[in-house]
């Protein structure tokens, strides 16, 4: 295996070598559990599963670490607005998260931190800082990093020093304005922790260098997370951490957006397509299909048709592994294409391995179509490995969980399609040809596959001919 991944800092592809031989460190920037996840904040989720399964496929022991920011401004607020506790409104969101996580078949991660429970370490980590000095304390119980006091500042992001903004509110005891928060100090009907510098409660960029550094080590190999992360979260964690002493992250990776109209989704925009009201178009193996079938540092532009389109595609592919199940009584897990594995070792490649898993589909239907089912069952095997790899092999017993409603559905579709089969062979058997092919067309437009076999016609959901491009 010779992986190379794209990373943010250099900005240039980078061949992987884990800093443990055997062993792939991996820090996931997680949920800030304010509200209900959308199709924008698990694609990183998705996205960075498949660097994790692709690692655990080549042996590797990984310690894939993923927080849950559970104290933040926007938690206080909505909560407050809703008259609920916060812990309680936090707790909500989180379990919401980890039902979206869990649906679309997202690897539980080693260990899911929570900002709230490492108080202890990042009030450590300050301590480090301002003896450093790189940090230092104002009269009220804020405490900001001095980000003049580290000289490459700016270097993951780009960002010159002049230009820097944080975005946060004015504060009169900063030194400096592009200085950051680590700690702020308590305010009326808020959390607050105690510390050498008064009650407070934790800035958002030093929770999770200090939930890294506490899980990984003070140096690890991948820090991952969206592209909206790079400044000032990113840059903030790299500034602080280093500041620290740590060597923090060797590798940066950053997935695109979900955008919709060429805009990055978020609440704020209005466009927000939460994971259960997606999940009420399409199954979530097909939602993840979807998410994860562009190149992980690509936008994602959303539309229905696109989203249909990807779940079109994928029911073709799933068709032809059920079918050579249902001729051979079982298809073992075989192995990926050469093709599939550099297309993957090429940081993460997905659109060109799902090339390979497209062309692999049709030599297998080849195959059946022939009565080669040996050369069959081999194919729908190298299907399902890749697919595994993706996280959407269609037999992995977690898919088996489908909604009832998705059960009925197909009950109700395989009665209509029977009885249309049924019509075309009345066609055939009084030579009606126009008829019978009319019909067939007909089905292949709804995306039904039908294969004429010894047997008589068999049928699947597939790809229709209209829509082959698919992802």
């Amino acid at each position: 295996m010779t992986l190379h991944l794209h990373d943010t800092e250099t900005r240039a592809l980078r061949e992987f070598t884990p800093l443990v031989p055997g062993h792939v460190s991996v820090y996931l920037c997680g949920a800030t559990v304010q509200g209900e996840p959308h199709i924008g904040h698990v694609r990183s989720g998705v996205a960075f599963d498949v660097l994790r399964r692709w690692l655990l496929a080549h042996d590797y022991d990984v310690a894939f670490v993923r927080n849950v920011t559970d104290i933040d401004d926007k938690i206080l607020n909505k909560a407050r607005d809703a008259g609920r506790p916060w812990w309680e409104w936090a707790a909500t969101y989180e379990r919401s998260f980890t039902w979206a996580y869990d649906r679309l078949g997202v690897l539980p991660p080693s260990a899911e931190p929570r900002a709230t429970g490492h108080i202890t370490q990042m009030v450590q980590m300050i301590q480090r800082l301002i003896e450093r000095g790189h940090a230092y304390a104002d009269e009220c119980g804020d405490v900001y990093f001095d980000v003049q006091s580290f000289p490459s500042y700016g270097a993951l992001s780009g960002h010159k020093l002049d230009d820097v903004h944080q975005g946060e509110s004015v504060a009169e005891g900063k030194r400096d304005p592009r200085d950051f928060t680590l700690w702020k100090g308590a305010k009326p009907d808020e959390p607050s922790w105690p510390t050498p510098w008064g009650p407070g409660r934790p800035g958002w960029h030093l929770e999770c260098s200090a939930m890294a550094e506490n899980y990984l080590g003070a140096d690890f190999d991948i820090h991952c997370g969206g592209l909206d992360l790079v400044f000032p979260h990113h840059e903030n964690e790299r500034a602080q951490s280093m500041a620290a002493g740590d060597g923090f992250s060797r590798y940066w990776l950053h997935n695109g957006w979900v955008t919709m109209g060429g805009e990055k989704m978020s609440k704020s925009l209005g466009n927000v397509l939460s994971v259960p009201n997606v999940l009420k178009k399409v199954r979530p193996q097909e939602l993840r299909f979807y998410l994860g079938g562009a190149h992980y540092r690509s936008m994602l532009e959303y539309s229905d048709t696109a989203l249909e389109t990807a779940a079109v595609t994928y029911r073709g592919i799933e068709g032809f592994v059920r079918r050579a199940v249902e001729r051979a009584g079982d298809v073992p897990m075989g192995k990926w294409t050469t093709g599939f594995a550099e297309a993957l070792d090429d940081d993460l490649g997905v659109p060109k391995a799902l090339a390979e898993i497209h062309a692999t589909v049709t030599l297998g239907n080849t195959a059946l179509e022939s009565g080669d089912l040996p050369a069959a069952v081999e194919y729908a095997g190298s299907v399902r490995a890749m697919l595994d790899i993706l996280g959407v092999d269609p037999l992995d017993p977690h898919w088996s969980n489908d909604s009832g409603s998705d059960a009925a559905a197909l009950g109700a579709l395989g009665v209509l399609v029977e009885a249309e089969l049924e019509r075309r062979a009345t066609a055939k058997a009084t030579k009606d040809w126009a008829a019978a092919d009319d019909i067939r067309t007909r089905l292949a437009k709804a995306g039904v596959d039908v294969t004429d076999t010894p047997n008589g016609p068999e049928w699947s959901l597939g790809t229709s001919k209209t829509d082959e491009a698919g992802l």
